[in-house]
C-alpha cells in the first residue's frame, strides 16, 4: 500500500485560494480545495481507505479478511472480536465491534458462539 504525507498547511490554503478563483468553482460555496484538505484516515502512520480498509491493533487490513476464533470459527477482525469465554476460557465468542469507541470483551454484544 502506498503511504502520501499529508500536505502542509500553507499548500492547503493555497490550492483552496487558486481553486476559489477559477471560474469552475465561482458558483460552488465549498469547493474542491476544502475536501482536498481534509485528514485522511490513519492507522498508525499509515492512510488507509476506509472504504476497502480497516485499521485493527495498528494494522491495515482489508474488510472482507477473516481470521479465526478458536480451533473451528470464523470471524471480521474489522467488524467483530474474538473472546474468550470468561468461564471456560479454551471456549471462545464472537462480538460486534461498536462504532466509535474502543471495543472491549467484556462490553460488546455477543455476535455468535463459537462452541455451536
Amino acid at each position: 500500500s502506498t503511504s502520501f504525507p499529508s500536505p502542509p498547511a500553507p499548500v492547503c490554503v493555497l490550492v483552496f485560494l487558486l481553486l476559489q478563483h477559477s471560474k469552475t468553482v465561482t458558483d460552488a460555496p465549498m469547493g474542491p480545495g476544502l475536501w482536498l484538505c481534509q485528514q485522511a484516515p490513519r492507522c498508525g502512520d499509515k492512510i488507509y481507505n476506509p472504504l476497502e480498509q480497516c485499521c485493527n491493533d495498528d494494522t491495515i487490513l482489508p474488510l472482507n479478511r477473516t481470521n479465526l476464533c478458536g480451533p473451528n470459527c470464523t470471524f471480521w477482525p474489522c467488524f467483530e472480536l474474538c473472546c474468550p469465554e470468561s468461564f471456560d476460557p479454551k471456549k471462545y465468542v464472537v462480538k460486534l465491534k461498536v462504532l466509535g469507541v474502543k471495543s472491549r470483551c467484556y462490553s460488546s454484544p455477543i455476535s455468535g458462539d463459537c462452541a455451536r
